[in-house]
């Protein structure tokens, strides 16, 4: 199967495949043709740049018109896994997949059928996430079956994704590193490495420098409300972690950062399954929570 999904690639067909954080929808990251067909299948914006993930330092270098000795060494601490760095990138890359912009996304997935395509296509691979824009991202693949039907030409089936939401995404591009995207790699962690690390302002107009930046995104279709206290009118859900309310369904979350975000995106999509349901209310998480707190805003009616 990882053979046939390879030569897929290589003719510039879509591909969905598991990481360690959601399932990717994955082309040849050279050649634009097929990475226009991921934004097709989406719905996607072209201002929202896609990532492209590699198997090895080597092949993201080979992308990087600069690479950093901090991009060095963040990698040699944090690749394979959850953590997406920003460069400069080479003429090589279509402008499609950085939304217009210099600079790309590189990541290499810590899940061994990603890491075993990308070695077998022998390309770089652009891969969003598996599913229509703005959507709940997949973390099995029947949620990518059930989001992007036929438009996929083939979904390898890798289990459950581990980690759960995506990858942090840190520009070390300029002389100052930023946070574009919180992930389950504590801000903490990276700065351990890179010195102080900035967060990004509202990116405004134009291309974005990094994925997941539009206000509305990861949305379940029935509508997510954010509470401290009383539960909406009507018939909904709850998701909780420290006060439990009476519901139409529950799901009692864990306690911690790390494995509440390995179960979010699965308890939504569960809850969307269910007729009935008015909303889908979710008690609000601490503000260190900061990759969690991140989706669940943008995911909400009532962000604030």
């Amino acid at each position: 199967m990882i053979e046939r999904a390879a030569e897929l690639l290589r003719a510039g067909r879509l591909v969905a495949f598991p990481t360690e954080t959601v399932y990717g929808l994955g082309a040849n990251a050279l050649d634009r043709d097929a990475v226009a067909r991921i934004f097709e299948a989406k719905a996607r914006p072209k201002t929202s740049p896609l990532i492209v993930h590699v198997a090895s330092i080597e092949m993201a270098r080979n992308l990087a018109l600069e690479w950093p000795s901090l991009a060095d060494r963040l990698a040699q601490a944090f690749w394979p896994g959850p953590l997406t760095l920003v460069v400069r990138k080479k003429p090589l890359i279509p402008e499609l997949v950085t939304a217009g912009l210099d600079t790309v996304g590189l990541r290499m997935p810590a899940h061994p059928i990603a890491m075993e395509l990308i070695r077998a296509a022998g390309i770089p691979l652009a891969a969003p996430s598996a599913n229509r824009f703005t959507e709940l991202s997949p973390v099995t693949a029947d949620h990518v079956r059930e989001s992007l039907g036929d438009a996929v030409d083939l979904v390898l089936d890798g289990g459950p994704c581990r980690v759960g939401i995506e990858s942090a995404v840190l520009s070390v591009v300029g002389d100052e590193p930023v946070l574009l995207r919180p992930g389950v790699i504590s801000a903490a962690d990276l700065e351990a490495i890179a010195g102080p690390v900035r967060r990004a302002t509202d990116p405004g107009q134009g291309g974005h420098a990094s994925p997941g930046q539009h206000a509305r995104h990861y949305r379940p279709r029935t509508p997510l409300v954010l509470v401290d206290g009383e539960l909406p009118a009507g018939e909904g859900a709850y998701l909780w972690h420290t006060k439990p309310r009476a519901a139409a369904a529950t799901i009692e979350m864990p306690r911690t950062a790390v494995e509440y975000a390995a179960r979010l995106y699965g308890a939504l999509h569960e809850l969307d399954h269910r007729p009935g349901l008015e909303w889908i209310a979710v008690e609000r998480v601490p503000r260190e929570w900061e990759a969690v707190t991140d989706r669940l805003k943008r995911a909400a009616v009532n962000p604030a």
